[in-house]
C-alpha cells in the first residue's frame, strides 16, 4: 500500500489491563483477522513483526482497522503504547491490508460437523461482536463429549474476565441456544 495519507491512531483501553486497542483511520486487514503470538508467527508480516520488536509485546491481533497489542503485565503500559504508535506510524504506509485475503476460519467451517457449525453461528451472533469490540476473539478448537474447547485471542487471551464472566456468558448462551448439558472448557 503506497499512501501519503496521514495515519491517525486512537488508543483505547480494553477490559484486559495489559492489552490496548489502536484504532486506525486506515484498514489493517481488508478481510478476516490475524493473531500473532510470537515473532516467528509474525515473520511474514512486516507490521506485526515490527510490533514484536517492542520489549514486552506478547501478542498482536489485527481485525479490520484495529490492532490490539497485549504486553506483559510488568511492563509500563504508557511506554509500550507510545512505542506501538511509533511503529504504526512508520510501518502503516508500507503495510498491505490484503495480506490475509480470506478468513481461513470461515473456509474451514464448511467442513465442520453440523453441531460445530451451529456453535460457531451462535458465537458469531452473540459473543464475538463484544469480544471483537474489545480487541479480542474466541476460537473453538474442538467439540467432543458435549464439551466445547475454546482459546481466547487478542486482548481476551490474558484478560482476567475471560476466565470468569465471559466464560460464564458463553456457557450460558450455549446451554440456552444449543444444549443444556454442554460445557465450555478454556484451553
Amino acid at each position: 500500500m503506497s499512501t501519503s495519507q496521514e495515519v491517525l491512531i486512537r488508543v483505547q483501553a480494553t477490559p484486559n489491563p495489559a492489552a490496548w486497542k489502536f484504532v486506525l483511520n486506515l484498514p489493517v486487514l481488508n478481510e478476516g483477522k490475524a493473531t500473532y503470538s510470537d515473532k516467528q508467527e509474525a515473520e511474514h508480516n512486516n507490521l506485526a513483526s515490527s510490533l514484536f520488536q517492542i520489549d514486552g509485546v506478547r501478542q498482536v491481533h489485527f481485525f479490520q482497522n484495529v490492532i490490539t497489542v497485549t504486553h506483559q503485565f510488568d511492563y509500563d503500559s504508557d511506554e509500550v503504547s507510545k512505542q506501538v504508535c511509533a511503529v504504526i506510524q512508520t510501518r502503516m504506509p508500507v503495510h498491505n491490508p490484503n495480506q490475509t485475503v480470506l478468513d481461513e476460519k470461515k473456509i474451514a467451517r464448511q467442513n465442520l460437523s453440523p453441531d460445530l457449525q451451529r456453535i460457531e453461528e451462535i458465537l458469531d451472533r452473540t459473543i464475538r461482536p463484544g469480544l471483537q469490540g474489545d480487541g479480542g476473539d474466541i476460537e473453538v478448537v474442538k467439540f467432543e463429549d458435549n464439551k466445547v474447547y475454546v482459546i481466547y485471542q487478542g486482548a481476551c487471551g490474558t484478560c482476567p474476565s475471560a476466565t470468569t464472566g465471559t466464560l460464564m456468558a458463553i456457557d450460558g448462551i450455549l446451554k440456552d441456544e444449543f444444549d443444556p448439558s454442554v460445557e465450555v472448557i478454556p484451553l
